[in-house]
């Protein structure tokens, strides 16, 4: 079992959730169970996929939770950029938020990788 919180990826990723959570604050009311909804929960995944993993026992439920926070950033990524050309978000959040989601990706890949590679 490991503590979450003090992994720099959960750190970025609950931030992250934050300002999804803050930004889709002013989408249109109409995107109330339809964007807004699904942004904030792909979001809020990410960092509780890396909790429930650390919550885990072992390395490989540990990565398999990873792998899956992975994929809800994916999510993220993608609706970001729906978002963004629907003109629910400025250009500049959205370049943001993407940019923040990519490199929790690259993180949560390195530490799959590391911990395939512990023995």
């Amino acid at each position: 079992m490991q503590e979450f919180h003090k992994l720099a990826v959960w750190q970025k990723s609950h931030r992250l959730t934050l300002a999804v959570y803050r930004g889709t604050a002013s989408f249109p009311k109409a995107e109330l169970f339809g964007m807004t909804s699904q942004m904030r929960r792909a979001a809020a995944s990410i960092e509780m996929n890396i909790a429930e993993g650390c919550g885990r026992d072992g390395r490989v439920e540990l990565a398999r939770f990873l792998r899956i926070a992975a994929g809800s950033a994916s999510e993220l990524e993608c609706q970001v950029e729906i978002a963004r050309d629907l003109g629910f978000l400025k250009p500049a959040t959205a370049m943001e938020w993407a940019g923040a989601v990519i490199e929790i990706k690259r993180m949560l890949t390195g530490l799959v990788k590391k911990l395939s590679t512990e023995d």
